[in-house]
């Protein structure tokens, strides 16, 4: 079944809280339409969306639609979030030092030029996806966590599947932050941050080993990921959990894994500015099997 998602004041936040109700409910396997604001609450870039949103109070994060609850679903499970359709909007800016830069963006032909010229390839992905702590109380959205959020991770447009560890009954998932593109690192913290103007995603639940961290399967490779204020430990992070995976899959030990995962898993940065730095470890298809 496929839902629609208003863009409206009532489906949108700016917070993270297990508090928050869910503006819809979705039987596992269920898909969501919906459209999105800009991470700074804009659908056009000369003003905000809602006027009256105080950006110093608990919505003072990303806009974010949802949260969208998951029948069935309960804490120590793992949420699938399959990326169907992201098509960015007509517009998108980045900051550099301070200074703004716009963006014309061309979905159709998958391109963005800059007020100076320069014309970049798109590849839109959605910037956060995740779920709230399972501790109470209003959890910002800038750095990402083990149950998701700001991610941003260039690699997951649309065709790949993120999978995220659910902390809470029902998973409360909120997804938002439109990217035209963005590179490895996003060094001065900002994308072609843009509205929507048009998404979907597909959930699903699984069972089975507990996610240490995020994991996500893209078209052509598996990806773990590291999330910690030490870019030294998310990469550990990041490590641990692709050994965790190719255990799994393989059915091989873990010096074995962590061998393999020497020769064949490459680590990037893949953001150095959400508080929280973030490492994803990928395993392309054509350097091992499993």
């Amino acid at each position: 079944m496929i839902h629609e998602l208003p863009l409206e004041r009532a489906t949108l936040h700016g917070h993270f809280s297990r508090d928050l109700p869910p503006v819809l409910t979705v039987d596992p396997g269920d898909s969501v339409r919906f459209r999105a604001l800009n991470a700074g609450w804009r659908w056009e870039p000369d003003r905000e969306f809602f006027e009256e949103r105080d950006p110093e109070g608990p919505d003072g994060g990303h806009a974010l639609s949802g949260p969208i609850e998951v029948r069935g679903a309960r804490a120590g499970q793992t949420l699938s979030v399959r990326l169907d359709e992201i098509r960015p909007g007509p517009w998108g800016v980045t900051f550099g030092d301070g200074e703004l830069f716009q963006w014309q963006v061309d979905a159709g032909a998958g391109t963005a030029t800059d007020d100076r010229g320069a014309t970049v390839s798109l590849a839109p992905f959605l910037g956060v996806i995740g779920t709230p702590p399972c501790e109470p109380g209003v959890w910002s959205t800038i750095p990402p966590r083990r149950c998701g959020g700001n991610i941003d991770c260039r690699l997951l447009v649309a065709g790949s599947t993120l999978y995220l560890p659910i902390e809470n009954d029902g998973a409360l998932l909120s997804v938002g932050d439109g990217h035209g593109t963005q590179g490895d690192g996003e060094v001065s913290g900002t994308a072609i941050e843009c509205p929507l103007a048009a998404a979907q995603v597909t959930v699903d639940l699984g069972d089975g080993p507990e996610l240490r961290m995020p994991i996500a399967r893209t078209a052509d490779a598996w990806i773990t990921f590291g999330f910690d204020r030490d870019l030294d430990v998310a990469a550990e992070l990041a490590t641990e959990t692709m050994l965790d995976l190719i255990e799994r899959e393989l059915g091989t030990d873990r010096k074995h894994a962590l061998a393999l995962a020497s020769v064949a898993v490459d680590l990037a940065v893949t953001q150095l500015v959400n508080d929280a730095k973030g490492v994803h470890a990928i395993l392309r298809d054509d350097r091992v099997e499993i």
